[in-house]
């Protein structure tokens, strides 16, 4: 029993359940510190944005929420802050997959193959990839780690999970941005980010667009 168990712990899957655990509490962290520590950083210059993109890059591949960052660069810089985090975005999933590639990929795959119904559906959206990869990310309550995980390990292609992936983040991006930018007090903002009735009819019209948009395709390819 135990030797079937160690069997099933791969890379992918012990990758998934980090991906999962950590962002809850890397945005507890980030959080107390951008509250702690906010008159420190209205004092940072464009050097230290940079950096700050480029460490974010590498974190929010599996740290960092990029919601939570695009409310916290929008609340510091405004819309200043697309450019920085359409590369944290795009850098992260980039990341994830280049991981991928290092892992055990196989075993997920052999784990598909003895799955027969499992196996069927992925290679019938195969050729819908993109619009999946789309909706999917649409979505502001799914993982952004672990549905960069899943759609490397499924092989789809590097194109189109990142041209997928920031159609999709695009909307929920620029809706933090606007948030982060209104906001007057940061510890407000984070504690209560969907303070408008706009903004939280946003968010569910997202979720909503996300879940039809996934089950038209699936249906589709099941057809």
């Amino acid at each position: 029993m135990n030797k079937a168990i160690l069997q099933k712990i791969t890379g992918p899957a012990l990758m998934g359940v980090v991906l999962s655990v950590l962002p809850i509490v890397f945005t507890s962290v980030l959080t107390y510190y951008a509250i702690v520590y906010e008159p420190v950083v209205r004092t940072f210059d464009t050097e230290q944005w940079v950096l700050i993109t480029l460490i974010c890059t590498l974190t929010s591949a599996g740290l960092t929420p990029p919601t939570i960052l695009a409310l916290i660069f929008g609340y510091f810089l405004g819309w200043q802050a697309v450019l920085p985090l359409f590369i944290i975005n795009l850098g992260g999933i980039l990341f994830i997959n280049l991981l991928v590639r290092w892992l055990n990929h196989d075993q997920f795959l052999k784990f598909l193959r003895r799955n027969p119904k499992a196996q069927s559906v992925l290679d019938r959206i195969r050729d819908k990839e993109l619009e999946v990869i789309f909706f999917a990310k649409l979505s502001p309550i799914l993982p952004f780690g672990l549905t960069n995980l899943l759609f490397a390990l499924s092989g789809a292609s590097l194109k189109n999970i990142l041209l997928g992936g920031f159609l999709g983040m695009l909307p929920r991006t620029l809706l933090a941005i606007f948030t982060g930018r209104e906001a007057r007090e940061i510890r407000t903002l984070l504690e209560n980010p969907q303070q408008g009735i706009w903004g939280q009819v946003i968010i569910v019209a997202l979720v909503l667009v996300s879940i039809f948009g996934l089950w038209r395709v699936v249906q589709k390819a099941l057809k």
